[in-house]
């Protein structure tokens, strides 16, 4: 079996509503897939994060390299594409196009034996994963107090466990939200605030403060991630955990964050950091320094089912009676695509989301959905 063709799959809806983070103004949701044929038409599918349309150019630019290799070569076609662009690249676009063709290739590997890719990660701890809701953007038009407050709220009554809102606007307005949204959930839900790099470390360390009292699970990226002794400052002085690594693309990006202790949650992307190959070595490298990995999820339902298999086969860490078990990010936004190119989409139940136990990623493309939403401008 020999690789015998790359492409990329654009994804686009202008959303009726604008929304914003503290970093990035979203007026339209925007992914690329990767699909990967074989010469004996066997297909693997995989997700990149980030910029489609330079997400595509740089797999098109990969393939060079791809055409005529073994797909179940995995770890060597890794280290091939990586050496490839090395030089300009180590972070970056670099990584995040290869991610999508990692995900792909262990796509590939699973069907081939027949198995999920969990199994040949080494096997499936769990069957299903408990989910936390992530929304609660600046959403024009709105009162942004309100709007979050009854968003999550209506999280809760679906029956999620934890969410996570946004943050990163300004301290006082952003502690109105945390305190309306709070109240409006509940003293038993789980909260979670993440400012995307949105703040310094006087402000983070202020709002992380005040903001403990709301029961906070933890302050996600408070200052931009090249910041490392930031971080380190802002976990030292404020009481909240602090998470970051969605833009720490491969175990190098995390090595230093992981050995000084920047963060207690590590949140590698499988769609970022260099997809299932180089997740395992970041995973094995924060159970090493003792720190908890929740991966970052954002995409369609293939960079979905690529987290889940992913999560289904992490080690308990430590292995226990009771572990801690890992909670996947899932993204409440506007997304009409999300789960429409895939021919069963991968719902939550009373905020549980089963992982699929089909070979590779587990799912199925609908191609007359990646046609519907393919870019029209």
């Amino acid at each position: 079996m020999k690789i015998a063709a790359v492409r990329t799959h654009l994804l686009d809806h202008r959303l009726e509503t604008a929304f914003e983070s503290a970093s990035m103004r979203f007026d339209r949701r925007s992914h690329v897939l990767v699909e990967i044929e074989c010469d004996d038409g066997t297909v693997g599918w995989g997700e990149c994060l980030g910029p489609a349309r330079a997400n595509a150019a740089v797999v098109a630019t990969y393939a060079q390299w791809l055409v005529g290799q073994d797909p179940l070569e995995t770890t060597k076609i890794w280290a091939t594409l990586y050496n490839a662009l090395r030089d300009q690249g180590q972070r970056g676009l670099t990584v995040t196009a290869l991610s999508g063709i990692d995900i792909a290739l262990w796509d590939i590997k699973g069907k081939h034996f027949g198995v999920p890719v969990s199994v040949l990660l080494g096997g499936r701890f769990r069957e299903q994963i408990r989910a936390y809701a992530t929304g609660s953007f600046k959403r024009d038009g709105v009162d942004r107090v309100e709007d979050n407050a009854a968003e999550m709220a209506a999280r809760a009554a679906e029956g999620f466990h934890a969410c996570k809102i946004k943050i990163g606007f300004g301290v006082a307005e952003d502690l109105r939200v945390i305190r309306a949204v709070r109240e409006a959930i509940g003293p038993e839900m789980r909260l979670m605030i993440d400012a995307n790099h949105g703040y310094d470390v006087i402000e983070a360390v202020r709002l992380g403060q005040a903001a403990a009292e709301c029961g906070i699970d933890w302050f996600e990226e408070p200052v931009v991630p090249e910041q490392l002794a930031a971080y380190r400052e802002v976990r030292v002085r404020q009481p909240i955990p602090v998470a970051g690594g969605e833009t720490w693309h491969t175990a190098w990006g995390f090595r230093e964050p992981l050995e000084t202790r920047a963060v207690d949650i590590a949140q590698p992307d499988l769609a970022g950091c260099g997809g299932f190959t180089e997740a395992r070595r970041i995973a094995d490298l924060a159970a090493l320094h003792g720190v908890r990995v929740v991966p970052h999820v954002w995409g369609t339902a293939v960079h979905i089912a690529a987290a889940l298999q992913f999560m289904a086969a992490m080690v308990p860490s430590p292995v226990r009676v009771n572990p801690v078990e890992p909670i996947m990010e899932f993204d409440r936004t506007h997304n009409p695509f999300r789960q429409a190119i895939v021919t069963t989409p991968i719902e939550h139940v009373a905020g549980m989301v089963a992982i699929p136990d089909g070979p590779g990623l587990g799912i199925e493309i609908d191609r007359a959905a990646l046609a519907e939403f393919a870019p029209k401008e």
